[in-house]
């Protein structure tokens, strides 16, 4: 890890100026810290002197050698040298190495500079009508590797997954299986237990769909069905309840094949039936935050006048909000829109509601602990249950059409007294995911002209042209399956069927993160698949081929990687220090050392495709190092001992990199 390096380095530098330029610590200017472009140049480059000439009136160059003279020893810096207005600083390689290899482990990041507070991260919330689609892989996949990267940095997270079970899709499908197929809640059960039920209702819901637009007349049966969920009490509301609930477990299911795990599914007809809304309506009456409008087509709602200082009157109007800038919170006929639901969740995850869920436990993992679910009422033999809510930070995963909603939400806050909950309050949005014409025909699709003029094949749930999340993964798994068997035709049909579910994993969640998360993109299966291209695969490559490495050395030299390297200490460093080969081997030390840095650089811009390109830049570096220097077959005992060193180390950070990404290392590829 390097941060801990560059936190001290800046301490010593400020340290530096106070004492030599009388300078007040809070007026100097950030301590900046680059990389020269070559390590023969050094390992960390300071442009401090610029920053400073104009205020002390030098030139950088004399500034950079006064404070290169003036600095003193630095632990774990060999030298300082100023070189043209830079500070350049050189690592003790030695220590920096080997005292990173006893560490012994990865993930040990130091705690981030800001205040850590408890930080809830909303991702996934599929509507429970259907299989999940690949949109949704592109949504767990970056708030998957949110959630991790903030626990990398030592932040505590809870992860929550919204289901919205009274909205408008799972109404649909209950009028499917009444009104289509006539059937009620036993017969529902029955096709259930003898199906995949969320691949059925995957084309329940399209037919519905289609049986809407015979007959516009037909959407007031809609709109019945998803006023008696909303009561409940029913058999309209049994229907949803089970229904709901099956498509969730389906959902778990998907996303755990994916090594997506969540702490808590917050439902949303709890929020209703707990009265989360009621109260919320109050606090935003109390405080003016709506107003009942008497005038105009919004007579008779409860509106909340839009701020456009906070940049939300555009989004109103794309929305096709009215003129006046008001959003409706509460229609005229007492029934709370969609907005205000989101309002008391928001307000419940802030724990600035008053109010608090009961809790169950929903579903277990493999190992026994607990998946929780909200509930309405307390429910006997539970077991204690971790504090939910009351977060200092929320992250809500959501795709870019949703950023109107997500701004109403930070004004609600600021509008009842909350600014700085507002300001914590991050709409972690992403583009769509669409795709390649390959790809669309891998999976079945027979393109229309229209189709094939576009660059992109779009895709639609509602009509039918979705992909199924397990689809894919079932097809990237098949086809990564063949090219293990083709590379190691030795292993039992378990053993590559396992391995090929983890590379498949690795295809999709880097795929997902590697483009900025503002492109859309355009999923295509065999450059996802691409063992020698920037992708998942390559870069577990690159950690198995490491990995392999080490078992040669114990099948050759019956000798264990801790054994072997044990000698460090006393071994000459020529190789380390570049004066055989030059000064590739400590590159690969450095860039490998620079995870905490990149990690710290995706929370901070929550741009996680850095994290991505790292990895696969430090799995280039790797293989280009490995091509070039042999290690078992390396003569000199220094040169393999060091060799041997750098690339542990490189591994075990690699490791972590993908791990990150929700990324598995498989035993062979």
């Amino acid at each position: 890890m390097i941060l801990p390096v560059h936190d001290l380095v800046r301490e010593r530098i400020t340290a530096t100026l106070v004492r030599q330029y009388g300078l007040a610590a809070d007026a100097l200017p950030a301590i900046v810290i680059d990389y020269p472009p070559t390590r023969a140049l050094g390992d960390l480059a300071l442009p401090v002197a610029f920053e400073l000439a104009r205020r002390l009136r030098k030139a950088p160059r004399l500034i950079a050698e006064e404070i290169a003279g003036a600095l003193g020893e630095i632990p774990g810096v060999s030298r300082v040298q100023a070189t043209g207005g830079y500070l350049n600083l050189f690592l003790d390689r030695k220590a920096f190495l080997t005292g990173r290899l006893a560490a012994g482990t990865v993930g040990v990041a130091p705690r981030p500079r800001s205040q850590v507070v408890k930080t809830i991260v909303e991702h996934t919330a599929i509507n429970p009508n259907k299989a999940a689609h690949i949109g949704h892989l592109r949504n767990s996949a970056l708030g998957d590797t949110l959630v991790r990267t903030l626990r990398f940095r030592g932040v505590p997270v809870e992860v929550q997954n919204y289901i919205d079970d009274t909205g408008v899709q799972v109404a649909d499908v209950v009028v499917g299986f009444r009104e289509l197929e006539r059937q009620d809640l036993a017969g529902i059960r029955a096709i259930a237990g003898s199906t995949r039920f969320d691949f059925y209702c995957w084309d329940l819901y399209a037919r519905v769909a289609d049986w809407y637009e015979e007959d516009k007349a037909r959407l007031t049966t809609r709109l019945e069905t998803l006023h008696a969920i909303e009561r409940g009490g029913n058999e309209t509301a049994e229907i949803a309840a089970f229904i709901a609930d099956r498509i969730v477990r389906c959902h778990l299911k998907t996303m755990a094949r994916m090594n997506v795990d969540y702490d808590l599914l917050s439902w949303e007809g709890d929020i209703l039936h707990l009265h989360f809304w009621a109260r919320t309506f109050e606090i935003l009456k109390e405080k003016g935050a709506v107003f009942l409008q008497s005038e105009g087509r919004l007579a008779g709602c409860w509106v909340m006048r839009i701020d456009e200082e906070g940049g939300t009157a555009d989004a109103a109007e794309e929305a096709g909000e009215d003129e006046d800038r008001e959003k409706v919170i509460v229609r005229s006929n007492g029934t709370v829109t969609y907005v205000g639901k989101d309002m008391a969740n928001q307000f419940w995850k802030f724990g600035v509601l008053g109010r608090d869920f009961h809790y169950r436990v929903f579903d277990r993992r493999e190992d026994g602990t607990p998946i929780w679910a909200t509930c309405r009422e307390e429910v006997p033999g539970t077991p204690a249950h971790p504090p939910f809510g009351g977060a200092g930070a929320v992250f809500n995963v959501i795709d870019v059409r949703q950023s109107y909603l997500q701004k109403l939400l930070k004004q609600a806050l600021v509008a009842i007294g909350h600014p700085l909950e507002a300001e914590r309050s991050v709409h972690f949005s992403y583009e769509m995911v669409a795709l390649t014409h390959n790809t669309a025909r891998q999976l079945g699709y027979t393109l229309s002209d229209e189709d094939a003029a576009r660059p992109f094949v779009e895709v639609s749930g509602r009509k039918g042209l979705g992909v199924k999340a397990d689809d894919l993964l079932d097809v990237l798994t098949k086809k990564a399956g063949e090219e293990v068997a083709k590379r190691n035709p030795d292993l039992p049909p378990d053993e590559a069927r396992r391995i090929a579910e983890g590379i498949a994993v690795a295809a999709v969640r880097y795929f997902m993160i590697r483009f900025s998360r503002g492109k859309l993109i355009a999923f295509d299966i065999d450059e996802a698949l691409n063992f020698e291209g920037e992708s998942g695969p390559y870069i577990q490559y690159a950690v198995v081929r490491a990995n392999n490495i080490f078992q040669k050395l114990r099948d050759r030299e019956e000798v264990g990687e801790a054994e072997f390297l044990s000698p460090l200490g006393s071994t000459p460093t020529e190789e380390l220090d570049g004066g055989f080969e030059g000064h590739d081997l400590w590159a690969l030390v450095l860039e490998a050392a620079r995870l905490d840095e990149v990690a710290e650089q995706a929370v901070r811009t929550l741009e996680f495709s850095v994290l991505a390109k790292y990895a696969f830049g430090l799995a280039q570096t790797f293989n280009a190092f490995y091509h070039r220097f042999p290690i078992l077959n390396e003569p000199r005992d220094d040169a393999r001992r060091w060799r041997a060193a750098a690339v542990s180390y490189f591994r075990h950070q690699l490791t972590g990199a993908l791990s990150l990404m929700g990324i598995p290392v498989p035993p062979r590829m």
